[in-house]
This record gives C-alpha cells, structure tokens and sequence, in this order.
C-alpha cells in the first residue's frame, strides 16, 4: 500500500522529521529548487500540510491544494497560517498548545533576571578580564518590581507565577478582565507607565502587531525593562531600537525579532540588552512534546480519527 502524501513546509526538529518521514511520503518545500512547480506536482495527491510556528503558510499556496484537509502546525503560534482562509475552506489547523508553556515562561522570566541583575553583562565582563580592573556596575533587585504582563493565556498566567515568587508585584493587559486579584489594564500606556517590566506574552497576528508602541515603550521609561517572547511584530521594533540607543528605555530581554534571523546590530553593543535566537520552546523535552502532537495530529487525521489538538 502507498504511503500517504503530505507537503512538508520547513525543517522540523530532527526526530520528529524523521518520525513524520518514516510514515509517510513527505514532499520538502523550502529546499525545492521551484517550490511553486512542487505544490503544483503534489496538488492531486496531497491531503495534509505540516508546517512550524514561524513558516506557517498563506493562502495563496493553500488556493493550490484543493485537497488539503489538515495544516499540522510544530509549535503554538498559528499568526503565519491564514486561519480564515482555513476556515473559510473547511481546513482544519493543529497546534502544539500547553507543552510549551513551561519553557516560553521560563525563558521570559530568564530574560528577566538577566536583564535585571546584568547576568550576560556580567558573564562578558569576567571574560574580558575587566575585573581585575574594578567591579561591575549594581543591578537591580526583582523583589518589589512591578511586573506588567502583556496577554494572560497559558503562557502569560505561568510567567506571572514564576514572576510572584521573587515577591513582584503582577498587572496584566488584555482584551478582557480575568477572575484574578491582580491589577488589569484596559490601558497598556497606563500598564506600561505601572511598570517596571513589561513582558509581552500576547499571540501574534494582526489584531496584535505593533501594540508595544512607542509611546507604550516611553511610558515605560529610562529604569523600564522589556521583555518579549511573543513574536517579533508585536513591537514597533525601530522605535524599540531608538529608545534603547538613546537611553530612553533601561533594557531588554529578547528572544524574537521582526525579521528572524536578521536583529537589528545597534543592539549589540548594548549592555542591558539579551537576546537570545528564539528559544522559548528551545528543549529537547518539549520540541519531543511538540513532535508528538504535531505528527500525532496527522496520524489521527489519515486514521479517520478525532484530532488531538484542533485549533478552537
């Protein structure tokens, strides 16, 4: 019997390619030396598309696969699928929600405390020998920050309890008021203005891009720190990027970026900015997780069986 024919959008991690591959027939798009001629090729036969968070796929190659069924997404954000079209086309889309959750947080509050307690600074000063020269600048203390969170799904709820166990203070941001005893900001100048970190946590997306604003970052101020780990758009990145040069924004943490893999190189000469090259889901247990759900969800799919994670 043949194997079932799936287009594959970008690189996965490894073993899940390699899981995905063993069971079925699987078309590469990125390394096509003519990707438009491969879906044109694949168009009859393929059912199933499986792609990542960041590569997604848009509706002008979905108008090519009136057979596709299933998107199959290996991470949580779906902002680079065109949901609507999807919809619109009875397409079902996967995701690989909560078995990141833990890591993304962890991250944001690492990004955090390294910005705070000038931790990557301090790795480089050491490095450099300079203090046999004299001693590192002072950090600042967590305890007693007030920490505004951008977004209070899974990930936002999970950075604000690892954040209140360094005694911080916690107000959030969102398009609704949540049953919780912290502070909430239907205003996010205001949020911003509170603060003395701003985390963004919040989906990518339209109905997102460029909420962290200029006057958003300003308010935040000469002592704010910024902290991202949503997606790169959310942020007015040149202005981030002038505040920060000018020393009209203390610092930040940065996992993602407008332009990935391209940042911005003013930010590197930077002390109180970390970047980091998006590594929120970033470990070997839960890119496994994610493997399991995104090969897991095709699985199901060609078994005639419910999806395990279908996007709501």
């Amino acid at each position: 019997m043949s194997r079932p024919e799936v287009l594959l959008m970008s690189p996965l991690y490894a073993p899940t390619q390699q899981r995905l591959e063993s069971s079925y027939l699987v078309h590469r798009h990125w390394p096509a030396s003519d990707p438009a001629a491969l879906v044109d090729k694949v168009a009859p036969v393929v059912k199933v598309v499986v792609t990542s968070g960041g590569r997604g796929i848009e509706a002008a190659i979905l108008e090519k696969l009136p057979n596709v069924k299933l998107v199959s997404c290996f991470g949580v954000g779906v902002d680079a699928i065109d949901v609507d079209y999807c919809r619109q086309h009875g397409i079902a889309v996967t995701n690989t929600p909560d078995v990141l959750t833990d890591d993304v947080a962890d991250l944001a509050v690492a990004l955090m405390l390294a910005v705070l307690r000038r931790v990557a600074e301090g790795d480089r000063f050491v490095r450099a020998g300079k203090w046999k020269q004299g001693s590192l600048p002072l950090g600042t203390s967590v305890r007693g920050r007030k920490v505004g969170v951008i977004g209070f799904g899974r990930i936002g709820q999970a950075i604000v309890e690892r954040s209140l166990a360094f005694g911080t203070e916690i107000g959030y941001h969102g398009p609704n008021r949540k049953p919780v005893d912290h502070e909430y900001f239907a205003d996010l100048v205001a949020m911003a203005r509170w603060s003395d970190v701003l985390i963004a946590a919040c989906p990518g997306g339209a109905a997102t891009k460029g909420i962290v604003s200029a006057p958003v970052l300003e308010a935040l101020g000469p002592e704010g720190v910024f902290v991202n780990i949503s997606r790169g758009s959310v942020v007015d990145q040149p202005a981030l990027v002038r505040l920060l040069v000018d020393g009209k924004l203390g610092g930040a943490g940065l996992d993602v970026f407008d332009n990935e893999p391209h940042v911005p190189e003013e930010l590197f000469g930077i002390d109180r900015v970390v970047l980091q090259p998006h590594q929120g889901s970033a470990s070997t247990q839960t890119r496994q997780s994610m493997g399991d759900l995104t090969v897991g969800n095709v699985d199901a799919f060609f078994a005639g069986k419910p999806l395990v994670t279908p996007l709501r």
